[in-house]
């Protein structure tokens, strides 16, 4: 490699899901600065069984003009020595390398120890979670033995920063706000949005007012929240829908069960299956607004989604959020309660859209893939 060198660490086409989108964002950003960049991602990431959603891969063409190799088999202590002894004899200048769930820890802490080994790259770890949503056993084993392996870390909310100076004290760490997810297009007219969606089967009309829940369904996530928001009885008397856009990465049964106890199905737009990447500009165009109800978070890639197509925000006050959302000025934030979402929702209506945008277009400024390739090369 003659220019400078970075290897991305993470999952990649033909995955799919946000890491796979953010991943090959940076990529671009990389290349785009003068980097030779390749993404390394895995043959197997997650095994079937313990996989939530109906299929890991995505069905969409490749990302053009990107290097993506498919070698790190996340299960097979073999393959860990075997990619972290070939980054080792490539010597790449920089590797980033994501991490967002502790299963993951064995094998990218053994392959950046093999790395380690050549005295020469710099390893920078993106930490979406240190302390992950979900507990499970292994957690705190798994974070430290991948933590030890990385010279320097980036946290994208103070929550998780927290949570990283808890497992490491000292090595230098930097909190930068999440990049604009402005890979999917350009941001197009409401009414558009809305008309292609019709076309492909969703009820939603012209005039609707309609909040979006979008993303993969888990119970942190709170959906259940909105869904109970929803049915108080100023919701169908304004006329106001909630469309849920996104995969059940649990069961649903319950929250089916919760709709229909409920009596809420009509005021629903439910399209509960993988929204491809081609698709997702006109959901967050066609919503008037978003709604993240979530019992805990750290940062999301819904905020920064929403904040390139310019979409006001309802947020839960809990972890990193509130500091994402300025209160009544790119949008609301309120208690992860039914009632206190239910005026929220309200309280958005009342204000309207055009209120928050001015404050939008500012804000969304800070939210920078230049600025995040900026910091990564000050850690090194």
């Amino acid at each position: 490699m003659s220019r400078r060198s970075v290897v991305i660490i993470g999952p990649a086409h033909p995955l799919r899901g946000g890491l796979a989108s953010f991943n090959q964002r940076l990529a671009v950003q990389f290349n785009n600065e003068g980097y030779d960049c390749r993404i390394y991602s895995f043959s197997l990431q997650y095994p079937e069984f313990v996989f939530p959603g109906t299929t890991q891969y995505s069905s969409e063409p490749a990302p053009e003009g990107l290097i993506i190799k498919s070698r790190i088999n996340s299960i097979n202590p073999l393959n860990w020595l075997s990619v972290g002894n070939e980054l080792r004899r490539m010597r790449p200048d920089i590797i980033v390398v994501r991490y967002w769930l502790p299963l993951m820890g064995p094998a990218l802490g053994t392959i950046l120890r093999r790395v380690r080994k050549n005295r020469h790259t710099r390893i920078v770890a993106i930490t979406d979670n240190v302390i992950p949503h979900e507990k499970r056993l292994g957690d705190k084993p798994f974070t430290k033995y991948f933590l030890k392996a990385c010279d320097a870390y980036i946290t994208m909310s103070e929550k998780v920063m927290k949570d990283l100076r808890s497992f490491e004290a000292v090595k230098p760490a930097r909190q930068v706000l999440h990049p604009l997810y402005d890979n999917f297009g350009e941001p197009i007219p409401k009414e558009t949005a809305r008309a292609i969606l019709r076309a492909k089967g969703v009820g939603i009309g012209e005039r609707d007012k309609v909040i979006l829940f979008f993303g993969f369904i888990r119970k942190y996530k709170g959906l259940d929240i909105a869904l109970a928001a929803m049915a108080d009885a100023r919701m169908r008397d304004q006329g106001i829908r909630l469309m849920v856009a996104g995969e059940f990465y649990e069961d649903a049964a319950p929250y089916q069960e919760q709709i229909d106890r409920l009596g809420i199905r009509d005021l629903l737009v439910l399209r509960t299956d993988f929204i491809p990447d081609s698709e997702v500009r006109d959901y967050l165009c066609a919503a008037d607004a978003v709604i993240q109800p979530y019992r805990n978070a750290t940062q999301s890639g819904v905020t920064p989604l929403a904040y390139h197509f310019e979409k006001p925000m309802i947020v839960s006050n809990v972890g990193g959020l509130p500091d994402l959302v300025p209160h009544e000025q790119v949008g609301l934030v309120a208690e992860p309660e039914p009632g206190a979402l239910a005026d929220a929702i309200l309280r958005y209506y009342t204000l309207g859209e055009s209120y928050f945008l001015p404050a939008l277009r500012r804000e969304k400024e800070k939210y920078s893939w230049t600025r995040l390739v900026q910091t990564i090369e000050e850690l090194c």
